[in-house]
């Protein structure tokens, strides 16, 4: 429904700096427009004098005169030809936009285990026999139990973790179930921070 006399801030031109609002964008563009450099200076220190009644909170930050002059050139578009009591350089690095970060894509065979236990496993396959070995492979072997149980809804098979173990290191662990003793999972907490998750 379009009533005549009546417009929206969806229909009208994007705001460069939303928090100062449309009456000072429209002072900025009104001061771009301006013949003479000296109506345009006049003005331009007007608007920041206003910019900085409407942040009294901010004038103890460090820098805080030169962030509104910044800003005024922003709003301008860097259009405003006056002389500018700061350099403005610096202003042009907070309109560019950053490059996207890649997102890391590595694919794991089952995701209940997460990324950094394939990174164990893969460390595992290559650990030569002794003390070290065998406390990682004990961490190792505890954790995976306790990803199975919050992940499987409360189920956790000491006979998957050894056959999981043994698949994701190529056969290099074998876990023998008669002597390896795995600790003891308080499922009290554990229900209490899956309780948590779902809130």
């Amino acid at each position: 429904m379009e009533i005549e006399g009546l417009d929206y801030n969806t229909q009208r031109e994007k705001l460069r700096l939303p928090e100062y609002g449309r009456e000072i964008q429209k002072m900025v563009d009104y001061a771009v427009e301006l013949p003479s450099k000296s109506e345009r200076q006049h003005c331009a220190e007007a608007i920041v004098a206003i910019m900085d009644r409407m942040y009294p909170m901010n004038r103890e930050n460090v820098d805080y005169q030169q962030k509104l002059w910044d800003h005024l050139a922003i709003m301008s578009d860097f259009k405003l030809d006056i002389d500018w009591p700061y350099n403005i350089e610096q202003a042009r690095t907070i309109t560019t936009k950053p490059q996207p970060m890649p997102y890391p894509m590595s694919k794991i065979p089952v995701r209940h285990y997460g990324k950094m236990m394939f990174e164990l496993f893969d460390k595992l396959k290559t650990m030569a026999p002794g003390k070290e070995r065998d406390e990682l492979i004990k961490l190792t072997a505890n954790q995976m139990k306790r990803n199975l149980y919050q992940w499987s809804h409360g189920s956790s098979d000491d006979e998957k973790v050894a056959s999981d173990l043994a698949k994701f290191t190529d056969g290099k662990v074998q876990l023998d179930l008669q002597k390896f003793k795995f600790e003891k999972i308080d499922y009290r907490d554990t229900e209490r921070k899956r309780n948590t998750k779902r809130k």
